[in-house]
């Protein structure tokens, strides 16, 4: 899905997006989209765990992009658009399963029933605010969980990523989980 020789490439993505936004032109939107696609079949891959679905979803994940992106101010578009693809799979497996609970607990124990009637737009905003709680965990704990969570490495592979001491990729792992979860609470109650 990359565009190869676009008079575009060498223009940042919050300059292709303020163009598609007021120029219409579905040809900036599908280079700013080609950038970032790769990780949207990784996200999609990780949850379907199924090489076509998740191809199928790049596909339309691009398709509601068009309106999609009129709609929201979007500040960081990579970040922006990793949230809009993890929301996609998580409700197309809710749609599958209807007993399917979405729920940030896959990164930090929280109990189930914390949200249980929560909308698509407070589902996306929770994980927004997940994803700006991992960005203020100290390093060492950041780069942890997202190795240990987001890309799904065991502790020993965290390890030998990092260098960290196995008592430290789990000590890190743990104050990172107790860190997310007191982030998310503050987050509740600022609602």
């Amino acid at each position: 899905m990359k565009l190869n020789g676009s008079s575009h490439s060498k223009e940042t993505d919050e300059s292709l997006l303020e163009k598609y936004i007021s120029d219409n032109d579905l040809s900036l939107l599908g280079e700013l989209y080609a950038r970032h696609s790769e990780m949207v079949y990784y996200v999609c891959l990780r949850y379907f765990k199924d090489e076509e679905k998740s191809k199928d979803a790049v596909i339309q994940l691009f398709e509601q992009l068009i309106v999609k992106v009129k709609k929201q101010t979007i500040q960081d578009f990579p970040k922006w658009l990793y949230v809009v693809a993890k929301n996609f799979c998580l409700m197309e497996l809710r749609a599958g399963k209807n007993n399917f609970e979405v729920s940030t607990s896959e990164f930090v124990d929280f109990p189930n029933n914390l949200h249980p009637h929560e909308s698509y737009a407070e589902k996306e905003e929770r994980l927004s605010q997940l994803e700006n709680c991992i960005e203020k965990l100290p390093e060492k704990q950041r780069i942890s969980i997202d190795l240990f969570f987001i890309n799904e490495k065991c502790y020993k592979e965290v390890v030998e990523i990092t260098g960290f001491s196995m008592n430290d990729v789990k000590s890190y792992i743990q104050n990172g989980k107790r860190n997310l979860k007191n982030c998310m609470e503050k987050a509740d109650e600022q609602i």
